[in-house]
């Protein structure tokens, strides 16, 4: 395996039927959602829930998790968007960044639980899990389109850029870190935290509503920060630090705050 993408040039394109183009990239992102969906509604019956529910939901997290995405996504590259509005319309081609999904998606997924009158932090404890495996598959998804890739390196998992992708600055170099697979491997181990928590939620209600989704939140905002030392796209500066690790740093430490208030007071209700 680390031989094979020590070598290989992927194609972003898997097949052409007429004039439709199939992308690695699309294909995987749908998949990852089925499997996230999937997994989702095998919590829901774990938490004696209503699976309708989160299927009727499934819509509301598409339509808020791809606009999220895709409006962060072009708010962050503003400087390139700016000049090519056509392009803002051509998701397939990469371009749905991860925090406007979790932005968006956990936006819609509020509104719904809203509209329906259900419990948002529940339903956000069994969605995040979900969403995890999605990230999981769906980065993969950057290896296609030669995105979100590292510093160069010359480790044996080194990947080949082609030159047209390479930053101008890194044109001599051949072999750069592949970011979007440390992240795909992080988010496993993230999966797997999640995933125990949630058993152990299930089986004795040992925290609030909202833990698992805030945990997530936390573990997530420490592999993008620290990922975030390796990547070489564009990431708009703040002070000098990319916009991506301070959005990081907000993103779990609100969590970690919310986390904290939902502690408390769940303790001082049982002391009542």
């Amino acid at each position: 395996m680390i031989k094979f993408l020590h070598s290989n040039i992927p194609e972003a394109i898997l097949l052409h039927i007429g004039p439709l183009q199939i992308h690695w990239y699309g294909l995987l992102m749908v998949v990852g959602g089925l499997l996230g969906f999937w997994l989702v509604l095998f919590l829901a019956k774990q938490y004696k829930q209503d699976k309708s529910f989160f299927s009727d939901l499934l819509l509301y997290w598409v339509i808020g998790a791809i606009l999220g995405a895709r409006v962060y996504y072009v708010l962050y590259a503003w400087d390139f968007y700016k000049d090519n509005l056509v392009d803002v319309l051509k998701i397939w081609q990469g371009g749905l960044a991860i925090h406007g999904i979790i932005l968006g998606g956990f936006i819609a997924t509020f509104i719904y639980c809203r509209i329906k009158k259900k419990d948002f932090w529940l339903t956000a404890d069994i969605v995040a899990v979900g969403l995890v495996l999605t990230q999981i598959v769906g980065r993969v998804g950057n290896y296609f389109n030669q995105e979100i890739f590292g510093l160069p390196t010359s480790q044996a998992w080194g990947i080949p850029i082609e030159i047209m992708n390479r930053p101008v600055e890194y044109l001599q170099a051949e072999y750069f870190h592949p970011t979007f697979l440390y992240e795909s491997l992080l988010n496993i181990f993230v999966l797997l935290v999640l995933l125990f928590l949630t058993s152990v939620q299930i089986k004795k209600h040992k925290w609030p509503a909202g833990t698992i989704f805030l945990s997530y939140l936390i573990l997530y905002s420490v592999v993008r920060f620290s990922l975030e030392f390796l990547r070489i796209d564009y990431s708009p500066l703040v002070f000098g630090v990319r916009w991506a690790q301070i959005y990081s740093v907000l993103l779990g430490g609100g969590a970690i705050v919310f986390m904290f208030i939902r502690i408390v007071n769940r303790c001082r209700f049982q002391r009542k």
